[in-house]
């Protein structure tokens, strides 16, 4: 059976996230539990991997890996930017700067599980 393992990093203070990442933890864990229904029969098992990161590692929180190629390689037309995070600001105690990804001129501070899907689907050719 083939795998591809969807690899979502994010901050963790204690045990806690900051607000984008917990979304984008929701849409992530959605997207993978249905794609990997979806695909099974297919032959192809879709595994997450969470991966928390230190408060000096906040550059890669909310990043998502698909078989190791981030998710915006694996979009057309889309690129990574960066705004203000107070939730991050919050947790780390100094001011925070988190990651977007951009497609389309729309910018997604929570990263979408359609997007996701749209990732993994290109990777796996399962779905």
């Amino acid at each position: 059976m083939k795998k591809i393992t969807v690899e979502w990093r994010h901050l963790d203070v204690d045990g806690e996230t900051c607000r984008r990442c917990d979304d984008t933890g929701n849409e992530v864990r959605t997207a993978v539990a249905r794609l990997d229904a979806e695909c099974r029969p297919k032959g192809v098992r879709v595994a997450l991997r969470e991966i928390r990161l230190a408060g000096s590692e906040l550059a890669e929180s909310n990043l998502i890996l698909v078989n190791g190629r981030r998710l915006e390689n694996l979009l057309p037309e889309a690129s990574v930017s960066d705004s203000a995070c107070s939730s991050c600001t919050e947790l780390t105690g100094r001011e925070a700067r988190c990651r977007t990804l951009v497609r389309l001129d729309k910018v997604f501070e929570t990263l979408p599980r359609s997007l996701i899907r749209e990732a993994v689907c290109r990777e796996a050719a399962c779905c």
